[in-house]
């Protein structure tokens, strides 16, 4: 068959959908456009409604274009709320959709419970690998921490790692096929305990620092309380690890960071932040927001708006608050207008403009580490990440694609950064 993945959500869904892809090549099924798949694979994520109305979105588009395709619909919508199917003829929970290819002649719900705390992937083929300039490692999923607008413990289940012996040789497998950078993702990587010697990411990140790894080692969004003055000194001290961190905050009103069941309140968060720049060169700090949750009032919503600012970080992603089916937060009172949640985004949304070309400001003139990625745009340029997170784009060339390139940022025009190559 002529398969289409369609992935929605985090980063871990990428890795898993890498997954499922290996596995369909092994049983000589073939990678296909739009146009000519026969077989439709939805990864789907289901934190927000947004994210569950994109997989309905696609499924509808399948469904009009194609009208003799088969439709499986998998990952955490499916999981979670596997009878809203969105008219996919097969459903496949998170055990089972690495199991894709028992079930490619069957229809239905196939879902089972995530209880056992088992990694449920396994290493993928070399060929996937391949051609990529980043690779998102899963070296974890699932959590147990319920916050209360959270969705995700039902959909990933128990934390589960995988051993730190498995990291070390994919690591040196990505090494020797040339890639230069690896995001270690996952649902929760501060979570990261190896299940067979009890490492925890800390000592993860001390073992990678001298084993055969790519140049480049990013983190996914970490919480903050796993961000003490040992993991930053980590870090600071790293040759490897890029000075760039996502930290999951939510608020910064303490009122609301304890509805949704955070163990930090806005001073801990600001003693972390201050430490991170003291001692990280160059970082490029993010957050996620979520606004109007249940019980936010002009008065909390402004006490998280004046830290963001207060704080001079990089970015934000900014999400309104979105009701989950199961969670705490579904039952709140107090909930908050669509209208004003609305207006309080467009509000973060502009910071988080102001935010990014503050930073990119910052390091004008300064010499960054690029990897560019092979695409071209219109204007013959080619883009790439720098060390601290940093779009830079350059002239196009070939010969530098998935090399760690030497540039000074040059210029900032309509929001984009603009550098000369150095080396």
């Amino acid at each position: 068959m002529k398969y289409f993945i369609y992935t929605t959500g985090c980063r871990s869904n990428q890795y898993d959908s890498y997954v499922l892809e290996e596995n369909l090549k092994k049983e000589g099924h073939l990678p296909a456009s739009f146009e000519e798949a026969d077989l439709f694979i939805v990864n789907a994520c289901t934190v927000t409604e947004s994210a569950e109305r994109d997989g309905k979105r696609f499924i509808r588009k399948v469904r009009e274009k194609k009208p003799d395709a088969k439709i499986i619909l998998t990952g955490c919508h499916a999981q979670v709320y596997p009878e809203r199917n969105f008219g996919a003829e097969l459903v496949l929970g998170q055990k089972e959709k690495f199991q894709i290819v028992n079930f490619l002649d069957r229809s239905g719900t196939y879902v089972s419970e995530l209880n056992d705390g088992e990694l449920y992937d396994w290493p993928i083929g070399l060929s996937t690998y391949q051609k990529r300039t980043r690779f998102f490692l899963k070296i974890q999923d699932g959590c147990d921490r319920f916050c209360s607008y959270c969705v995700v413990p039902y959909a990933r289940g128990k934390p589960k790692s995988r051993s730190v012996n498995q990291i070390l040789n994919l690591m040196g497998e990505l090494k020797d096929l040339g890639i230069k950078e690896v995001v270690l993702s996952g649902i929760e990587i501060s979570l990261y305990h190896d299940p067979t010697c009890g490492l925890d990411l800390k000592g993860l990140l001390r073992l990678l620092e001298e084993a055969k790894t790519p140049e480049r080692i990013r983190l996914s969004s970490v919480d903050p309380l796993y961000v003490d003055s040992e993991f930053i000194n980590i870090m600071a001290s790293s040759k490897k690890i890029t000075p760039s961190i996502h930290l999951s905050v939510q608020s910064a009103s303490d009122v609301i960071l304890e509805r949704m069941g955070r163990k930090y309140n806005r001073s801990y968060l600001e003693e972390v932040i201050q430490e991170l720049k003291a001692k990280v060169k160059n970082i490029g700090i993010g957050m996620d927001i979520i606004v109007g949750f249940p019980g936010e009032g002009e008065a909390e919503f402004l006490e998280t708006l004046k830290f963001v600012e207060s704080m001079d970080i990089y970015y934000l992603h900014v999400f309104p608050f979105s009701s989950r089916e199961k969670t705490f937060a579904s039952r709140m009172d107090r909930m908050v207008d669509e209208v004003v949640k609305r207006k309080r985004v467009k509000i973060m949304k502009d910071l988080d403009r102001r935010c990014r070309l503050s930073f990119f400001e910052k390091n004008l003139g300064k010499r960054l580490s690029v990897l560019p990625e092979n695409k071209v745009s219109q204007e013959g340029y080619m883009k790439g990440f720098s060390e601290n997170y940093i779009p830079v784009f350059i002239p196009y060339d070939s010969r530098l694609i998935q090399q760690l390139v030497s540039v000074c940022v040059s210029e900032i025009k309509d929001g984009r950064v603009f550098g000369v190559v150095l080396s």
